[in-house]
């Protein structure tokens, strides 16, 4: 990641299987004020490719995606 993110909040989803990542996401979400960065931590395949599909859906914005050894960091800013 070239640029440092810093989340107004983490959801550890390590271990969770889908639906669970994208759903604390969404609730997370609905709880957040606008401009409020989230970090949804998983490693379920699957949400890399869910979640995106799902913010532009909903209209906020996938800021970075970073993969690490076992799991993806996906950081999300809540649109206004």
């Amino acid at each position: 990641m070239s640029e440092s993110i810093f989340p107004d909040v983490t959801l550890d989803q390590r271990g969770a299987g889908c639906p669970g990542p994208l759903m604390e996401l969404v609730s997370a979400i609905k709880d957040a004020d606008p401009g409020t960065v989230i970090e949804l931590q998983t490693s379920d395949a699957g949400s890399k490719d869910d979640v995106p599909e799902w913010l532009e859906k909903a209209g906020h914005e996938l800021l970075a995606m970073e993969e690490h050894d076992d799991y993806w960091s996906i950081y999300v800013q809540k649109s206004s």
